[in-house]
């Protein structure tokens, strides 16, 4: 059988797949079940475009590693092919501990349990099924595999999946400003000292891609809309555990069903199948049956994701007074005779932070002519280091309006 498939992807265009293990873990069901899980959640609420999936982003991801990786090679630096399959598994294989609704619903599932965990659990599940072959793409996502910079590709300053999603995004929600040079910059990579460098004939092009991060996280990532859909839906999930957990007995997949009474608090085989059978659908299908539960603010909440009635979000620079909030609180009170227990799940208070360049992660470093090296806040004429790291807090404060 030739498993050298060639997919037609709308952002790069024809996607050959690099061997038979990547075809055989594409095949596999918790990689086809990313197929139904939308990349940007309920961002389509304001964007109708961004109904890409996180398949169809972790496809991309890992065509921009089979670019990366050839462009490594071909300046002499070398990866293996056992080393080339690991890492194009390890993004193909980067999301998928991600769940239903993807980073909105993130919280609800596990306790303090983040995505990246899930999936390295799942892959973990997985290389058994696969007689040990996942050893060194789980040894890349943690970073314990002696070639660091594979992990820097993965996951990194200037990974490849930013390179996609930035562009991607940019593609499916119309917003040009994450359209970035992504083939540049993967041409400009190399090897210094065993870190992944950037030659300095693709500063710009590095420039032009953290601006348009920025931009693209406060255009459309947080968008107030978008971003009020995402705190409309939590509040509803967690409306609909308080039901479940006082004898509601709420309508849900059996799937769904074990994370709606409680998070699960453990990474055992049995926890990962269940959380491998969730996406988006079962999500979808219990707010349409609870739109009509007799739980009144369960019913107003699911009736409101399911028919676009979102929360109103208020965006300020400063945390909003409890007094601001108490207000809030009284009025859905008597809009909708409830106890001021009820009306807390139709408010929301939150704080976003954001940055152009986390001074935290590892540098991108600009590499010259000279052999020497120069991270990107001193190489750039652009930016300065107070510029790149200073990171910029809103507070969001999201509510149903009724008034």
């Amino acid at each position: 059988m030739n498993k050298k498939k060639i997919i037609n992807d709308p952002v790069f265009g024809f996607i050959t797949l690099p061997s038979d293990f990547i075809y055989d873990l594409m095949q596999h069901p918790f990689v086809h079940r990313l197929t139904r899980i939308k990349q940007l959640g309920l961002t389509s609420y304001v964007y109708p475009g961004t109904q890409h999936t996180r398949f169809q982003h972790s496809l991309g991801a890992m065509h921009l590693m089979t670019e990366a990786v050839n462009t490594l090679r071909q300046k002499g630096n070398e990866i293996t092919d056992e080393e080339a399959d690991a890492v194009y598994a390890a993004i193909l294989l980067h999301d998928i501990g991600h769940g239903p609704f993807s980073h909105g619903l993130e919280h609800f599932f596990f306790d303090n349990i983040s995505h990246e965990k899930v999936g390295i659990a799942a892959l973990k599940y997985m290389n058994s099924e696969f007689g040990g072959k996942l050893e060194k793409t789980i040894a890349i996502l943690q970073d314990t595999y002696p070639k660091h910079y594979l992990h820097s590709l993965v996951s990194g300053q200037l990974d490849m999946d930013r390179l996609d999603y930035l562009r991607r995004d940019s593609f499916f929600s119309g917003v040009s400003e994450g359209n970035i040079g992504s083939a540049r910059i993967i041409k400009m990579l190399n090897i210094k000292d065993g870190k992944l460098v950037v030659e300095a004939k693709g500063i710009y092009s590095i420039e032009n891609f953290l601006m348009s991060r920025r931009l693209m996280y406060w255009q459309v990532y947080y968008h107030k809309t978008a971003y009020a859909s995402d705190l409309m839906l939590y509040q509803t999930l967690k409306r609909a555990r308080f039901v479940e957990r006082n004898g509601g007995d709420l309508f849900a997949s059996d799937a769904f069903k074990c994370f709606l009474k409680q998070p699960a608090s453990k990474l055992d085989d049995t926890t990962i199948e269940r959380f491998m059978a969730l996406d988006d659908s079962d999500i979808w299908v219990a707010l349409k049956a609870w739109a009509k539960s007799t739980d009144k603010v369960l019913r107003i909440l699911s009736d409101g994701i399911v028919n676009r009635h979102l929360f109103h979000l208020e965006i300020s620079n400063t945390e909003f007074s409890k007094s601001d909030i108490g207000a809030r609180i009284e009025r859905l009170c008597k809009a909708f005779d409830i106890t001021a227990d009820e009306a807390q799940y139709l408010i929301s208070e939150n704080r976003v932070s954001n940055h152009l360049y986390n001074g935290g992660e590892t540098a991108i470093e600009i590499l010259y002519s000279d052999g020497s090296t120069k991270s990107i806040s001193e190489a750039s004429d652009m930016f300065n280091m107070d510029v790149l790291s200073r990171e910029i807090t809103k507070y969001y404060l999201s509510y149903y309006k009724v008034d």
